[in-house]
């Protein structure tokens, strides 16, 4: 390929890095949490990515959907042996779980999904969490040594988060101390657990529990599905894949269905209820405790939101680095794309996005284990803010990646579209996580009921850290200022406000002869709208908390503060207009904004690449033509088309058999 214009946009690029103020290795660190954290990473990153037993021959979008699935427990089966290693060399720990299965080197090696995830993010965490001891005796060994795989089967064709509406039942038999299984209905058949479809040879079910003619609500159950020799469906056991979808296609979705299913007594997982040989039923002190399974998914997928993000951001900014198109000055030679204002607010905010969702993903992180270790000691006062907080931060880090990850893709142009690009993929797998381990309106709606409870009571808010600002929030009004303070301020009081509100409307509609359940459905727009500012006043005030504990460089520092304000400052834009309705905010204020949004853009122009340099993805991981840190975009791409079938050969047999034809047929 000629040289000439073709190399010439790499000069450009290499000097991007030169222009940054700080060093990348620091933010490296502190983002990590530590040099022996980033040095443990890495030698992960070294461990499985250098493997060329976990390598594809061929790219994944080129397989057939049964070849992807084969190819994916091939890659499933051999990864987790490699963990198991690390933990047998005394290398194990959760760091490695967390990033094979989420989306550091987990979405690197199993691009479009992974078989074996729910074995270990909702298997093992129910039985370990809902087991009694013996229980987990029995189960946990079996399912860790992987002699088992499980599966997570509570969503039905026809039930998704109302899980109180679930059909799936499983009546119990005094005579024989078994549980019947049945699937009443096609709408009861279990929908979407991941690995159902072919992979998984046990699974957690979620089933309405009958014992002496009466229901007591849903409960967990462990059910063999197939035999642990062959793999054939047991008896009963109606089982397949649920087919193609937007992504996550190696992910082995599947079906289940139960036709007079039984199960021992003691498959019932009976650490907080239980039911006695005779038929017995004990219920727990709360039914609270059965939130930990899914309150621990979505915790880690807002750390998995931020990933993607961060994926995404790095693509499309090393790529508008290397892209040059038309020009600011007509006497000058073509621009860097990211010269422009435009393509720098597609971008940095989302950057800045990365940063706060990295933030408020570690203190959940910490939260969650704090309130967990609480629940084996039978404390339970933290739990509905624990849960509520989950909800509503799953909620706003999933649809704003998902928005943010489209950004990106549309700032790469054309090119953006292309598979080899990974954006599309990327796109898929954040998508997905809007909708699975509960649906973003309904989550904010969890929220919203939290808070107006809350609201209501106004009791002991000072103890709850997410809701202490709603004791002055009302009563303190802070004169404009252009500061993150002023910002957080100013959102806390609109959110008070929209909870007052939505509460005042709910009452009034009561007064007006509506049951609660109907005024709480005609709230629910205001309802969801208080929930996600609730959530999004978290994230700014937890980033900018953490940013002023951090010890740095004063050069880094600068940077992170930058960061910090343009998180806070795109916020405050998005939410104008609640802002003009509910604090004093005028239109000379907005200006202000503006002008500091597009200051901050300017000021963190020359640290853009090294921004995402220090998200320090391998190329491996980022998978992308148009990212990879060595700039070379073009024949990256140009080779990626290489790899197409159907340049194997020079004409493709369809001339001969329709297109010469054809041809010949219109003469």
């Amino acid at each position: 390929m000629r040289e000439g214009k073709g190399k010439e946009y790499l000069s450009k690029y290499v000097a991007e890095r030169k222009k940054c103020t700080f060093k990348t290795e620091e933010l490296i660190n502190v983002l990590d949490g530590g040099p022996h954290k980033t040095k443990d990473r890495k030698f992960r990153e070294k461990y499985f990515l250098e493997d060329p037993e976990l390598q594809s021959k061929v790219p994944l979008e080129y397989l057939s959907h049964k070849e992807k699935y084969e190819e994916a427990v091939r890659k499933a089966c051999l990864l987790f042996k490699k963990v198991q290693q690390l933990q047998n060399e005394g290398r194990g720990g959760m760091d490695n779980f967390r990033e094979v299965l989420g989306g550091q080197l987990g979405s690197a090696i199993l691009g479009d999904g992974n078989p074996l995830t729910l074995h270990y993010v909702m298997f093992i965490p129910t039985i370990m969490g809902q087991g009694n001891f013996e229980q987990q005796a029995e189960w946990i060994q079996k399912a860790w040594e992987c002699s088992i795989i499980g599966t997570y089967a509570q969503t039905e064709l026809g039930h998704g988060t109302f899980i109180r509406g679930l059909e799936t039942r499983a009546v119990y038999d005094s005579k024989t101390e078994e549980f019947v299984l049945n699937s009443p209905s096609l709408t009861a058949y279990k929908w979407w657990p991941g690995g159902l479809g072919h992979s998984a040879n046990y699974a957690v079910v979620v089933a309405q529990l009958y014992t002496k003619g009466q229901c007591h609500g849903i409960h967990p159950f462990i059910v063999q599905l197939r035999d642990e020799e062959t793999h054939v469906p047991l008896p009963g056991i109606k089982i397949g894949e649920i087919g193609c979808k937007l992504g996550m296609n190696s992910t082995n979705n599947g079906y289940l269905g139960f036709e007079n299913v039984r199960i021992p007594r003691t498959n019932m997982l009976m650490k907080n209820n239980k039911v006695l040989p005779d038929g017995t039923y004990q219920s727990s002190p709360s039914s609270k405790l059965t939130y930990g399974t899914m309150i621990f998914v979505r915790v880690v997928l807002v750390q998995d939101a931020a990933t993607y993000l961060k994926k995404s951001v790095t693509i499309a900014t090393r790529y508008s680095a290397v892209r040059r198109q038309c020009q600011i000055k007509a006497e000058e030679p073509e621009t860097q794309i990211l010269n422009y204002v435009t393509q720098q607010h597609k971008i940095f905010p989302n950057i800045a996005t990365c940063f706060a969702f990295q933030y408020a993903a570690n203190w959940l992180w910490d939260i969650y284990n704090e309130v967990n270790s609480q629940l084996e000691t039978g404390q339970l006062d933290n739990l509905p803010e624990l849960h509520a907080t989950a909800c509503v931060l799953k909620a706003v880090s999933t649809a704003d990646a998902a928005v943010g990850v489209e950004i990106c893709r549309l700032a790469c142009g054309g090119h953006g579209y292309m598979t080899s690009s990974n954006l599309p993929s990327i796109y898929g797998l954040v998508t997905a996580m809007c909708t699975y381990e509960g649906e973003n309106t309904v989550l904010l709606l969890q929220t919203a009921r939290f808070l107006v409870k809350m609201w209501q009571s106004k009791k002991n808010l000072t103890n709850l850290p997410t809701l202490k600002y709603l004791e002055t929030a009302l009563h303190k009004t802070k004169p404009f200022e252009k500061s993150v303070e002023w910002i957080i301020s100013a959102l806390q009081t609109t959110a008070a406000r929209k909870i007052e509100l939505a509460n005042n409307h709910i009452n009034d509609r009561i007064k007006r002869g509506q049951s609660s359940e109907v005024a709480w459905n005609n709230t629910s727009i205001e309802l969801v709208e208080m929930a996600d500012i609730h959530g999004r006043i978290f994230i700014v005030d937890i980033f900018h908390q953490s940013i002023r504990k951090l010890q740095v460089s004063p050069e880094l520092e600068i940077v992170l503060n930058q960061l910090d304000q343009l998180y806070a400052v795109s916020q405050a834009l998005k939410l104008t207009g609640h802002l003009l309705r509910f604090t004093d905010l005028t239109a000379s204020n907005i200006e202000t904004l503006q002008s500091w949004l597009e200051e901050l853009l300017a000021a963190l122009r020359p640290n853009a690449v090294g921004l995402v340099d220090s998200f320090d993805f391998r190329d491996e991981v980022l998978a992308s033509a148009l990212g990879a840190f060595d700039g070379n975009v073009y024949e990256r791409l140009f080779s990626a088309a290489q790899k197409s079938p159907l340049n194997a050969e020079p004409v493709n047999k369809s001339f001969q058999h329709y297109l010469k034809p054809f041809l010949k047929s219109s003469l």
